[in-house]
């Protein structure tokens, strides 16, 4: 649903969304008004994990003011100076660190002071992008923005699954003036995959098992594929079993595709949310396969960016020097066709979107805004 706009704030009704909606009021100065969160539902208002993604822009922020009603289905959210600085915060453990990691990667580059966020609570499940593929995946993303990228860091110090998570993971971003405009249209062919594959207070054997079937499926295609196994022991390994796998294949114009699939044996195939279709996989072999198969579905797709971090080249894009942007993308997903609409009402700011060479591909277009860090001292 579109925003109605009284005076500087945006009013919008119902949850979905609701992280766009929140990041995009920080990085615009306007406040917005939401209402009618699961008003239908029988548990009515905000849940667990969107009260501490609430607390964790507080964090970063300076000067917020926040007001919810007592029934938590309307929050007025009116946003302070991006400040950042060294934080701590304890992420929900309905949601992935990764909800929470994806907020900092959007808001990074913008703040006063250099990010330094040590985040705990579940590292990888089947909903949110895993703190791996962050660190490949929208990393390679955000390099490609600035001209720099001394200083930005994610480094896992334990992992953890659900649902008891105990995962920790430590995030460095520098802070820039501005992200500059790209012409990234050529995404080049896939010279080698890497990966990792874990087992987390279960039998080690499991992650063999895992790269075993993986490896499998990937070198009918490519010769150089090479994955790696975590089996983390004692505290690293979080508090609950858990078994995954993360895939990255890199091409030879430094895009890299992303796939994962988790598996948790203490919640049971019946409680699994998993993005693959079918049946979700049940041992490792499985596991491993549907992992490959996803990770060439994501080259097939194409595009410089893989679907994961569409979201975040598209917001780069638009703040970036009063240039022109051009990115090929794969099919949009429905987060980034809903980012487009948000950038409207909080930016005013639109793209150009036509098929490129196919149907498949899509090619975005704009002239950034020049969004300008302001705190950012030049010399």
């Amino acid at each position: 649903m579109s925003a109605v706009v009284r005076g500087n704030t945006l009013l919008y009704k119902g949850s979905n969304f609701f992280r766009q909606r929140l990041v995009l009021s920080v990085l615009s100065g306007k406040p917005v008004q939401i209402t009618e969160i699961r008003t239908l539902d029988d548990e009515p208002g905000l849940r667990e994990f969107e009260v501490s993604l609430i607390r964790l822009l507080d964090k970063v922020t300076n000067g917020t003011v926040i007001e919810l009603n007592e029934t938590g289905t309307s929050v007025y959210f009116q946003p302070g100076l991006l400040f950042g600085g060294t934080i701590q915060h304890d992420c929900s453990l309905q949601r992935g660190i990764g909800y929470y990691l994806e907020v900092l990667c959007m808001l990074g580059f913008f703040c006063k002071e250099p990010l330094h966020a040590t985040l705990r609570g579940v590292t990888s499940n089947n909903i949110d992008p895993s703190v791996d593929l962050i660190k490949t995946s929208m990393f390679e993303t955000m390099k490609k923005f600035i001209l720099d990228d001394e200083g930005l860091k994610l480094k896992i110090s334990k992992r953890g699954m659900l649902p008891l998570g105990g995962g920790e993971v430590i995030f460095e971003c520098p802070i820039r003036r501005q992200t500059r405009p790209v012409q990234l249209l050529d995404s080049g062919m896939v010279k080698r995959v890497r990966g990792i594959a874990y087992a987390l207070r279960v039998s080690p054997a499991i992650a063999n098992r895992i790269v075993d079937k993986a490896k499998g499926v990937l070198l009918q295609f490519l010769p150089d594929v090479y994955i790696n196994t975590d089996q983390s022991r004692g505290k690293q390994s979080g508090k609950s079993p858990g078994f995954g796998i993360h895939l990255v294949a890199e091409t030879t114009n430094g895009v890299y595709y992303s796939s994962e699939q988790v598996f948790f044996p203490s919640f049971g195939l019946s409680n699994m949310l998993i993005q693959s279709e079918g049946e979700p996989p049940s041992v490792p072999e499985d596991l491993g396969t549907a992992a490959a198969q996803r990770l060439l579905y994501e080259i097939y797709l194409g595009g410089v960016v893989d679907s994961t971090s569409q979201a975040l080249a598209i917001l780069f894009m638009a703040l970036g020097q009063k240039d022109v942007s051009k990115l090929v993308v794969g099919p949009l997903t429905e987060n980034s066709i809903w980012f487009f609409r948000h950038l409207k009402e909080f930016f005013g700011i639109t793209f150009n979107i036509e098929n490129y060479e196919n149907e498949e591909k899509v090619l975005l277009t704009c002239v950034g805004i020049g969004y300008t860090n302001i705190s950012k001292r030049t010399i």
